[in-house]
């Protein structure tokens, strides 16, 4: 009987679109899932791409499985991950791995990876990005698990990943959950991205006046330099499309309310809890939180705003692209940064240039600067944060005037910018001399004794501010 190198269990979309571009690379790969029409489907349609060993019971997709057995779960994060887990695990044996590729909040992955580990089973949460279409033809991929587990699973993942210059887009990230770490601030700093693009559709609309069609055009031209990425591409396209129904363009017939699943909110969450500020990834995730409370909204229309006046500066538009190179530098320092932390703090030891290679093919954030980022950390592993290269210290710098002008246009147009405005005031805090922060510790000492340090001798102190203000040694 054949056996198959993999197994897909969950054939939604993404779970089908993995299993086909297994098939197409020539692994024989099984295929299951709890409704067995849809594995019938797969097999009836794509059947001819490659070798799928079809199985309707989870005792048959074990058997089919060479050992050690590889099996990809496809199915929704949380309680149906775990109901999988549950399902399968008493079939293997000692060595098999379970592999989770769906967006798993990585301290479920720690969890799972725990548990299953003590009954001798790998388990190895792995993010996977570029959704349907990179499942199909090459995503990015983030595998985290143990090192033993990425020798039997890794040469097929690389195999089936996005490559560039002839580099697989994939490599073993770090233990347990470090692979659906390094995933959650992935979507993090999409969000800010999509959030700085955002901006600068609106500014280019309602300051400079421009129409979708035309700003497709300017997106268009930047993607053909420093600005090239799948993000921008398909921004262009999207702002040109034409609804059939209505002849408008489509952005305008879209309700502007976005949605999220939740990997943004769990980046900006765990950064909290890690200390680390993340501003422009929270402000990316906030503005679609505004942007769903429509009655709030709809209730604040009648408060006061700027007169609004077009921008006739017929190079708002090159101020605007540097205010969005700049932005989405410190949005990947700050997510860079997080990433940082977490493997500090989890004992990952994570490559984070190996992150930036391996995210410039297949995923949604690919784009030409993150060879610059691998650049980066290749010269300096232990790079405190992005804006200190040099490459991207004087890209900044040079980008620097027209950001706070653009920033300034959309305050007096009351225009909202809350991304572009976040990454400047970041940026500003990390290069001031001296922060505020020195009146928050003098006032929190003042109404709870929290002391603080000087800047004259080591030590903690507490002034008596109820008594004869005098300082004392905390």
């Amino acid at each position: 009987m054949q056996k198959a190198r993999i197994g897909v269990t969950g054939l939604a979309v993404m779970g089908r679109n993995l299993a086909r571009n297994l098939a197409r690379h020539g692994h024989p790969v099984a295929v299951h899932n709890r409704t067995s029409a849809r594995t019938k489907a797969l097999v009836e349609e794509f059947g001819d791409e490659g070798t799928f060993l079809p199985a309707e019971t989870p005792e048959q997709f074990v058997e089919s499985l060479e050992r050690p057995r590889r099996l990809v779960v496809m199915v929704k994060a949380g309680g149906p991950t775990d109901a999988v887990i549950d399902e399968f695990a008493p079939l293997l044996e000692p060595g098999d791995m379970i592999v989770d590729g769906g967006n798993a909040n990585f301290a479920d992955t720690r969890r799972r990876e725990a548990a299953l580990r003590e009954r001798g089973l790998h388990f190895v949460g792995t993010g996977i990005s570029g959704g349907e279409e990179g499942a199909l033809n090459g995503p990015s991929i983030m595998p985290g698990g143990s090192a033993e587990s990425y020798e039997a699973l890794g040469p097929l993942l690389e195999d089936i990943s996005a490559k560039v210059d002839g580099t697989p887009c994939c490599v073993h990230v770090g233990p347990d959950g470090a692979g659906h770490f390094v995933k959650m601030v992935h979507n993090g700093i999409e969000y800010a991205d999509m959030q700085l693009i955002a901006e600068s559709y609106d500014l280019l609309r309602h300051a400079a006046g421009l129409a979708p069609a035309e700003i497709a055009e300017v997106f268009r031209t930047w993607n053909t330099g420093r600005l090239e990425s799948y993000l921008i591409e398909i921004t262009a396209e999207v702002l040109a499309h034409t609804d059939a129904s209505t002849g408008k363009p489509f952005v305008d017939v879209v309700l502007d309310q976005a949605e999220q699943k939740g990997t943004g909110r769990w980046t900006v969450q765990t950064a909290l809890d890690l200390g680390v500020p993340v501003g422009g990834i929270a402000e990316a995730v906030f503005a679609r939180s505004v942007s769903g409370h429509a009655d709030l909204r709809e209730a604040a229309r009648r408060l006061p705003g700027p007169s609004r006046g077009a921008v006739a500066d017929s190079g708002f538009a090159d101020a605007v692209e540097k205010a969005l190179y700049a932005s989405k530098i410190v949005a990947y320092a700050q997510g860079f940064h997080e990433i940082q932390a977490g493997s500090a703090e989890y004992g990952w030891d994570i490559d984070l240039g190996a992150m930036a290679t391996i995210w410039r093919g297949g995923c949604i954030i690919r784009a030409r600067f993150l060879d610059r980022i691998r650049a980066a950390y290749e010269a300096d592993p232990r790079t405190p944060t992005l804006l200190t290269d040099d490459h991207f210290a004087e890209a900044v710098g040079d980008a620097q005037d027209a950001w706070r002008d653009v920033v300034a246009t959309a305050a007096r147009l009351g225009i909202p910018a809350p991304g572009f405005s976040t990454a400047l005031a970041y940026y500003d805090s990390l290069r001031a001399d001296r922060l505020p922060a020195a009146l928050t510790q003098g006032q929190r000492d003042f109404f709870g004794a929290h002391t603080y340090r000087r800047t004259d001798r080591d030590g903690s102190f507490h002034t008596l501010w109820g008594g004869d203000r005098s300082e004392v040694d905390a």
